[in-house]
């Protein structure tokens, strides 16, 4: 598996962030990317395209990313598809809900590149991802 072959698809309300996570995504190789900026309208797009990654935002408005990740695990054809929380709450509770609801992992705002690396290496296995071990110097 590369990672131009994996479509993913980001659930994020504020602009900015799902700017940066396309551009995180682009720096590891990834290219088929989507985005959504609710979970009522991610669901509309994980019900018409499969989607081998979901990264969601945990707090926004219409449906919050444990309730995509909660309809996202009840619909068959979604069902396996792996879903990362992000959120800026660390909070166990969360962390422990997430799980309860079957999050395939969890990243806490901010986080940087390499920890989103090696939370998608962790999910899907190893793919071919560039080595972020390193940041050049300007």
């Amino acid at each position: 598996m590369t990672a131009q072959s994996v479509s993913v698809l980001i659930v994020e309300d504020r602009i900015v962030m799902q700017k940066i996570l396309c551009r995180l995504l682009a720096q590891l190789g990834f290219k088929r990317i989507d985005t959504a900026l609710n979970g009522q309208l991610a669901l509309n797009l994980v019900s018409s395209k499969h989607y081998d990654l979901i990264l969601s935002d945990w707090n926004m408005d219409e449906m919050n990313g444990l309730e995509l990740l909660k309809a996202v695990r009840q619909n068959k054809k979604s069902a396996d598809t792996p879903f990362v929380l992000i959120t800026a709450e660390a909070k166990s509770a969360n962390i422990q809900a997430a799980e309860l609801a079957g999050a395939n992992g969890y990243l806490i705002k901010p986080f940087k590149l390499i920890q989103l690396q090696k939370t998608i290496e962790q999910i899907l296995g190893p793919i071919d991802l560039p080595d972020v071990s390193y940041a050049p110097t300007a």
